[in-house]
């Protein structure tokens, strides 16, 4: 079974769950999980929030599955990933990801494995916010042989990171706003699909991700994502990347995102913008 086969049976299942239970939502309230990331879990289209996945609160349990898309100029990213919240204090998650080089040819395909800790705080009603601490184990099953080629250290690695998100009540127009950063020590290229550490450096860096959405209703965010990248690979420059998104949250259950993309340099071609696509489901 594909990966993409795989996601559709995890869909459907979810989907088949929810209407044969009638399965209640979470406690929290509607759009504080965030949406299911390209690496998993829960937070932005390109990175973790403080905040975990769904809407369960500390005496209760939540399942998320998603599926996304994203096409740039010379390449799309299919990914596939579920996330279990355990009583609002632990995350665990896996995400599948097919890069598929379509000017180059080939696949590059990551498995990442991922657990996070929410420390302490609370997106809503406290001060500094709600914080969580992950690590991402990150696999290449296919492409190692490419990653090599250009450079890469090792085809499997660890990040670790710090997020910590914060809802701020009629903070613009009367509309709520929400803040995210995470802090991100790595090694990985283009996200680990390219490997990780290089000839140009093969030691942990302190990347900086942040994120910012404004509720225009309860059911409709607008933002804007910027994702610091390290720069491990001599044959090829690695660009930060950027998007803006706007997601709509249907209910509880069920959240449609969408945004567009400028991803820079990727393997040596130039300016890959495009946009993409997540489906994410919750239990």
């Amino acid at each position: 079974m594909t990966s993409c086969q795989r996601a559709a049976t995890l869909l459907i299942g979810a989907c088949c769950f929810m209407m044969a239970n009638q399965a209640p939502a979470g406690s929290r309230l509607q759009g504080t999980g965030g949406v299911m990331p390209i690496e998993g879990g829960s937070g932005g289209g390109l990175s973790p929030w403080g905040v975990l996945a769904g809407t369960a609160s500390d005496t209760e349990t939540a399942v998320t599955v998603g599926a996304t898309r994203a096409d740039v100029d010379d390449y799309h990213l299919v990914v596939n990933g579920v996330a279990a919240n355990l009583y609002d204090r632990v995350e665990l998650s896996y995400a599948n990801q097919r890069l598929a080089l379509d000017t180059l040819g080939g696949h590059q395909a990551q498995e990442i494995y991922g657990a996070r800790l929410r420390l302490f705080g609370d997106v809503l009603y406290r001060p500094w916010g709600s914080w969580s601490l992950g690590v991402q184990h990150k696999q290449l099953i296919e492409g190692r042989e490419l990653a090599r080629a250009v450079g890469a250290r090792d085809t499997q690695g660890n990040d670790v990171y710090l997020a910590g998100s914060k809802l701020f009540f009629d903070a613009f127009a009367g509309r709520n706003l929400l803040l995210n950063t995470t802090l991100r020590s790595t090694r990985a290229n283009q996200g680990g699909l390219l490997g990780f550490g290089g000839d140009e450096g093969n030691h942990r860096e302190l990347m900086v991700e942040t994120s910012v959405g404004l509720f225009l209703n309860p059911d409709w965010v607008v933002g804007v994502e910027y994702r610091q990248k390290p720069d491990n690979l001599g044959f090829a420059s690695e660009d930060d990347w950027r998007d803006l998104y706007v997601a709509w949250l249907i209910n509880k259950h069920v959240s449609l995102t969408g945004a567009l993309l400028d991803l820079g340099s990727i393997a040596g071609l130039e300016q890959q913008r495009g946009g993409y696509l997540s489906l994410q489901l919750a239990l």
